[in-house]
């Protein structure tokens, strides 16, 4: 793929993009919850009922926004604007509808409409935004940098998202619900303005560079009926988990942050119920966190390129795990009121986590390298759909499993004191809850072998097949076979197309098991771990 020259423009314009996708999502994971049982007259359970309703509606809309960008690209508005492009820049009038959200004593039914809205809206604008980077190059360290470039703006609005409602309750007083409306409409005008940059400095892979299975996908399609075109997409999100490293960078993606989100939903309340402390120093803990994750994302860059992104993992998930632990800990050993002991385990956990918001995005943007090694086909967009949907679901599972957990172990809303069994839960799901599911993505990155030198020999193997249009085992060494194999998850003559992975290669047979008794192939395997 020949690539346009990337500066530093593109590489912070396209990072700034995620303010909407983390700045909202952080904004929303530590405070809504909060919101709605503090301000708007919501128990724990009637809130976590409408983040279960949003994701019934997610489970269509983010899948079918992956299908749709994939494939918009052969209509009038998709030639004119893009097929990704075209849906940021419908996207920024509409990021307002999140500050609707934040509108404080208002009806059930009023916030149940208002967070489904938003839902959609971030999910038209986030899958698209998702893609570009697989769009604009296929170097790896660009795809690094794109991907620091991001994380580091979205630390950055998490940095906002954290310290911004504490200065605006002290201000307007810590019960005035006015300040986190306030919070939301600089937010959404921020969104606005970096949206606008990404449309200006970020494009799509040519269509002259579109493989021939992706013209030819994109020719068949035209002929489908209402009926065959959702079969379609349902052969094509089925078919994202038979690849291998998917599965893998979902497991280490969810593993990461569905602990965080667990962490964050009950964070607050840690603060306020059992340290007995404002909202305002939840906040000022949180602005923590989020500065050293700042710190972090920087450093993951050059961590990701010379160890890879399965080791520097590790080795974060660790961090955040020990200071999530540490936080019951001087609870229990009655060193909780000792500021600067919570300042310096915040500020671990904030590397931890800052670590653990770069990796797997880091990751997401080789998946499609993978991928078009075994269907030929460039398949960003419904990637991108089933990242968004499964981080939507998983942020709202866990606010969903928190408040229920809360509500059954005494939870009353409004009051400013709590049960002792209350606090009790607290702790437990803060620390004990976040490291459970650390550990489960902790496990699964053992498996990972996807680097910077793995990747490299899967890119000259690609160049390969994409101008032979097959795979070309004639021109392949045994190392290199064992390497994309490895990464491919099945044999070298099922690839790029010879397999059954996809709606377009649906008819041809499935691909045999690797094979493991291959003496090059582990000491390959051996060598790369």
């Amino acid at each position: 793929m020949k690539t346009r020259k990337i500066g530093l423009a593109n590489y912070l314009a396209y990072g700034s993009g995620d303010f909407l996708g983390a700045g909202t999502t952080a904004l929303t994971a530590a405070w809504l919850l909060y919101f709605y049982t503090t301000f708007c007259g919501l128990t724990p359970i009637e809130a976590t009922f409408i983040f279960a309703l949003a994701r019934v509606l997610d489970a269509v809309v983010s899948p079918l926004m992956g299908f749709l960008t994939d494939n918009f690209g052969s209509t009038w508005l998709g030639k004119r604007f893009g097929r990704r492009k075209f849906f940021i820049l419908l996207g920024i009038p509409l990021v307002f509808s999140y500050s609707f959200m934040w509108v404080g004593e208002m009806s059930y039914w009023y916030y149940l409409v208002t967070y489904l809205i938003f839902d959609v809206v971030y999910t038209m604008i986030l899958v698209p935004y998702e893609t570009l980077v697989p769009e604009m190059t296929d170097d790896f360290k660009q795809k690094t940098k794109f991907s620091g470039a991001r994380i580091s703006m979205a630390q950055l609005s998490a940095i906002l998202a954290a310290f911004l409602p504490g200065i605006l309750l002290s201000h307007f007083g810590k019960d005035n619900a006015i300040s986190f409306f306030y919070s939301s409409l600089v937010f959404a005008s921020i969104c606005a303005i970096v949206l606008t940059l990404v449309w200006f400095f970020t494009w799509e892979r040519p269509r002259s560079e579109w493989t021939e299975a992706a013209l030819r996908a994109e020719e068949e399609k035209k002929n489908l009926t209402f009926a065959q075109s959702m079969k379609r997409l349902n052969v094509e999100l089925t078919s994202t988990l038979r690849v291998k490293i998917f599965r893998q960078h979902l497991g280490m993606y969810l593993g990461g942050y569905i602990a965080q989100d667990v962490f964050n939903a009950v964070f607050t309340y840690y603060v306020v119920f059992v340290l007995m402390q404002s909202a305002a120093m939840a906040s000022s803990l949180m602005g923590t966190m989020a500065i050293l994750q700042f710190v972090a994302v920087i450093g993951m860059i050059p961590l990701c390129i010379k160890y890879g992104p399965a080791p520097s993992y590790r080795l974060v998930v660790t961090l955040f795990g020990m200071s999530s632990i540490s936080f019951a800990v001087l609870y229990y050993a009655g060193l909780s009121d000792v500021f600067s002991l919570l300042l310096l385990v915040s500020a671990l956990a904030g590397l931890g986590r800052g670590g653990i918001n770069y990796v797997p995005w880091n990751i997401y943007t080789y998946i499609a390298d993978v991928d078009e090694v075994i269907t030929g086909q460039r398949r960003e967009g419904i990637f991108a759909g089933i990242m968004t949907l499964t981080r939507k679901a998983s942020q709202a599972g866990a606010v969903m499993l928190v408040g229920i957990v809360m509500q059954f172990s005494g939870f009353v809303s409004g009051q400013t004191t709590q049960p002792p069994a209350v606090s009790h839960t607290i702790l437990m799901i803060l620390s004990f809850g976040t490291v459970a599911v650390l550990i489960c993505g902790f496990l699964i990155s053992l498996r990972f072998k996807l680097n910077m030198q793995t990747h490299s020999v899967l890119r000259e193997e690609t160049a390969k097949m994409r101008e032979a249009g097959r795979a070309v085992p004639e021109a392949i060494t045994p190392e290199a076979r064992a390497t994309v194999e490895l990464l491919a998850g099945m044999p070298y003559d099922s690839l790029w197309g010879n397999n059954n992975i996809g709606y377009l290669n649906r008819n041809k047979p499935a691909a045999p098991s690797l094979k493991k008794a291959s003496a090059l192939n582990s000491n390959t395997s051996q060598r790369l771990s």
